[in-house]
């Protein structure tokens, strides 16, 4: 995508041709800084405090964090290391341990002298998948986006709601649940989001907004709590969501709020989409609730808050007492019964295990075994 019509993505490698350059979204959207990182440690570091995010992002960052390592040490003992060392730094997201999983398979078969070169080049072709995953994600999502518009009156915008940020800066481009809506645009659909703010880390107001305005999207922000009532008054269409791990039933996991936002698209017959990249399935796990691990964070999160001073300076503020502690869990899970469909790159699937065995006959069998 664009900023100020220069295009990125959101990782690449750098000029080195070792380390890798990031936007530390920490930082949006009141900067724009793009870092460089060149060492394992660096890697974990902007993968656990959230400099990058988004299930498809981190496992591309990782993969690039293993390439980084073989060309330190080649060794097997490295590489078991390198897994272990970025497999512990945010445990709810799948797309990190699928992309570990897939360097070091393809690297443990290699000589030691063949290793650094293959992991750079398996990065690369990682980053690269990621970005026709979420372009053909935009291409299914695009046809729900078409039959709702048919039905609306001429000029009518569809109305769609979304919670955190599923967009390009969650992925390498394109992103996941806005690939439908810049796809939309493109074609000369009009459309309107609907933004949460996302609590605790407001990646809806600072990220998804910062977004939809670069790219000319018209939206407008709301507080978490708005979406309920948007639904009951009939100004929202559909509901586009990520996720950080789905189960091979269609169960969701994303980021904390979405299981409400489910339950009010249900109460109020708003139908719910989430859309995903095949490598944030996880075909080993059937119950969302009870299997997949769920990030407690750090309770300053909750507490404090970044935010551009009357100044101009960023700075962070207190919102709560000091004497009261804070709980954050990052994630929830949505069950597949709220779910409408499921958007992948092979088409929209039922959120169920037949609905995913169908689309994907080949990675259902060999993941589950």
């Amino acid at each position: 995508m664009k900023v100020a019509d220069k295009h990125y993505r959101t990782i690449w490698l750098s000029k080195d041709g070792r380390s890798v350059d990031l936007i530390d979204q920490r930082w949006l959207p009141h900067e724009l800084r793009v870092e460089t990182v060149g060492t394992v440690e660096g890697v974990a570091t902007a993968i656990r405090d959230m400099w990058v995010r988004g299930a498809p992002l981190i496992g591309v960052t990782a993969a690039y964090g293993v390439a980084i390592r073989m060309a330190e040490d080649p060794s097997d003992k490295a590489l078991d290391d390198v897994w272990e060392t970025l497999h512990e730094t945010r445990p709810t997201a799948i797309n990190l341990r699928w992309a570990l999983d897939a360097m070091r398979d393809l690297l443990r078969k290699l000589p030691e002298a063949e290793r650094a070169a293959a992991a750079y080049a398996r990065a690369a072709e990682i980053a690269d998948e990621d970005v026709e995953l979420n372009r053909s994600i935009g291409r299914h999502g695009l046809e729900i986006i078409r039959q709702i518009a048919a039905r609306k009156k001429p000029g009518e915008p569809v109305n769609i709601l979304t919670h955190c940020n599923a967009g390009w800066l969650a992925t390498v481009d394109y992103g996941t649940a806005t690939s439908p809506i810049y796809h939309a645009m493109e074609e000369g659909i009009p459309v309107h989001v609907y933004v949460d703010e996302t609590r605790p880390r407001n990646q809806g107001a600072q990220l998804t907004a910062w977004e939809m305005a670069g790219h000319g999207v018209p939206h407008t922000l709301v507080v978490d709590n708005a979406g309920g009532h948007l639904m009951q008054h009939g100004m929202v269409d559909m509901v586009i969501v990520g996720t950080d791990r789905t189960t091979a039933d269609g169960d969701v996991c994303n980021k904390i709020g979405t299981y409400l936002k489910a339950l009010a698209a249900k109460d109020n017959d708003v139908p719910f989409y989430v859309a995903l990249p095949s490598p944030t399935i996880d075909w080993t796990v059937r119950d969302g609730v009870k299997e997949i691990p769920i990030e407690e964070r750090s309770g300053d999160e909750v507490s404090l808050v970044w935010g551009k001073d009357e100044a101009g300076a960023v700075r962070q503020v207190r919102i709560s007492p000091e004497a009261t502690p804070a709980g954050n869990p990052a994630f929830d899970v949505t069950p597949a019964r709220l779910v409408t469909g499921l958007i992948t790159e092979r088409g929209i699937a039922t959120a169920s295990a037949d609905g995913l065995a169908k689309l994907f006959p080949d990675r259902a069998k060999a993941d589950a075994a």
